[in-house]
């Protein structure tokens, strides 16, 4: 995301001010349509089925908001994100939005939504618990549920556009970071990874997730880590 994208919105475009360049949006802009692909495929949403995005940018660039650009039946897609959605609500005609606030409840009952997405937003939670968490409400409001989160295994980080520095142990790698200009970014409240491992054991007992990768490069290279439940 270029700076200028979301004016006068510090919270999306601090998550993307080191990737504004046109070739790393068009590598993002494959990546997250792949993703989008299969969230289609595995998912195979029915027109009437109500769907939650969290996480949904007010970036509205050619890589961002995949769900809203791309979904056919946008009048049952409600968006949720940490602005007033204004960019949003003018960009995708038809979705609804709902403020949400950073480590709170959402605001929704129990299985509100035949289906919950998310993309690239778990990463930013914070720490662990505050991770699992997350994951934990996400799968309280609907019981069909598919998250998607950088895969560390790919060669290129993607916050920075710097190789192979994210290989490295998680306190060399933001050790690494601070003090330059990537100081946000070796911060566990801004950029935490997770494994498939990982994935696997936030999610609520008694479920049966399937968790494999997506988006670009090959086998364990490929750019996204995603897991669901359908």
């Amino acid at each position: 995301m270029k700076l200028a994208s979301a004016p006068g919105n510090p919270v999306d475009v601090r998550y993307h001010q080191h990737t504004g360049n046109r070739i790393t949006r068009r590598i993002s802009t494959i990546a997250r349509r792949r993703v989008q692909d299969r969230f289609m495929a595995v998912m195979q949403p029915k027109p009437g089925d109500r769907i939650l995005d969290i996480g949904t940018s007010d970036d509205t660039g050619p890589d961002s908001n995949m769900l809203e650009r791309l979904y056919p039946h946008r009048e049952n897609l409600t968006c949720a994100s940490l602005t007033d959605g204004q960019a949003i609500l003018a960009a995708y005609p038809g979705v609804q939005h709902v403020r949400i606030t950073a480590g709170e409840p959402l605001p929704f009952d129990a299985n509100a939504f035949d289906i919950v997405y998310s993309n690239a937003v778990l990463e930013h939670v914070g720490s662990s618990p505050r991770q699992k968490k997350f994951v934990e409400e996400i799968c309280r409001v609907a019981p069909r549920r598919f998250l998607a989160v950088p895969n560390r295994g790919f060669p290129i980080e993607h916050h920075t556009c710097l190789p192979f520095v994210h290989y490295l142990p998680k306190a060399w790698f933001r050790r690494l970071l601070q003090g330059t200009r990537y100081d946000f970014w070796s911060q566990e409240e801004n950029l935490n990874y997770v494994s498939a491992r990982e994935l696997r054991a936030m999610w609520p007992a008694g479920g049966s997730p399937t968790v494999s990768r997506a988006g670009i490069g090959f086998g364990p290279w490929r750019s996204n880590l995603v897991i669901y439940q359908t």
